[in-house]
């Protein structure tokens, strides 16, 4: 047996799934003073003084903290099955199917948020590892689970819950500096659906990720 590790976001999408995720399931009022609130921090984003790491959480905080988890995951449910389907790239459902009809493991290693992705996965049958919320008493802290899921993160989520000696041969695919550590631990990577030998690009993740709670 093989095992495929997949990003999501620009991977198997078009474009970034967290901001519109934001605009789904957040409310007229508190879009509009997120939009205020946090225009600093975008503008600071944009400029490439803070890390889109840092921005989502920061964002995610302001957007879900109070609210009760359960509310955020039925929306969540709703925008895996109504939005999503829009934006999936069809090569990348091609590679999914072609992995699951071998028999191979596949594993979507994601900083998009659980609420929604991992819906998703499970309607498309396959496993996921991505950011979750903290919750108290049922509410939504406004905090991340053990930080985002991104860079050297998803690795060591991965080996947590694989051990990778099981495996003949591991493919990997992703497309921004995000996704290098789980590329660079692969035998076949894919980079932006093109297999790569040499080092992965480090360059900053800006190419689909769009943060902007007033829109």
């Amino acid at each position: 047996m093989d095992l495929a590790l997949f990003d999501f976001d620009g991977t198997i999408t078009f474009k970034d799934s967290f901001e519109p995720f934001l605009r789904y399931a957040t409310g007229r009022s508190r879009t509009v003073i997120g939009g205020i609130a946090l225009l600093p921090l975008i503008i600071a984003y944009k400029l490439g003084l803070v890390s889109a790491s840092k921005t989502r959480a920061i964002v995610a905080g302001f957007a879900f903290r109070g609210r009760p988890l359960t509310d955020v995951q039925r929306l969540g449910s709703a925008y895996a099955k109504e939005i999503l389907p829009k934006t999936l790239r069809p090569k990348a459902l091609e590679r999914i199917m072609w992995h699951r009809t071998r028999g191979d493991r596949v594993v979507v290693v994601s900083a998009a948020l659980c609420v929604y992705l991992e819906e998703w996965c499970r309607l498309m049958e396959v496993e996921v590892i991505c950011t979750s919320f903290e919750t108290k008493n049922g509410m939504i802290t406004g905090r991340y689970q053990n930080g985002d899921c991104v860079g050297p993160e998803k690795v060591r989520r991965l080996l947590r819950k694989c051990q990778l000696d099981e495996y003949n041969v591991i493919y990997a695919y992703g497309d921004t500096s995000e996704d290098a550590a789980i590329l660079e631990m692969a035998h076949r990577r894919f980079y932006r659906w093109e297999e790569v030998s040499g080092a992965i690009p480090h360059g900053r993740k800006s190419d689909h990720v769009d943060i902007d709670p007033s829109r």
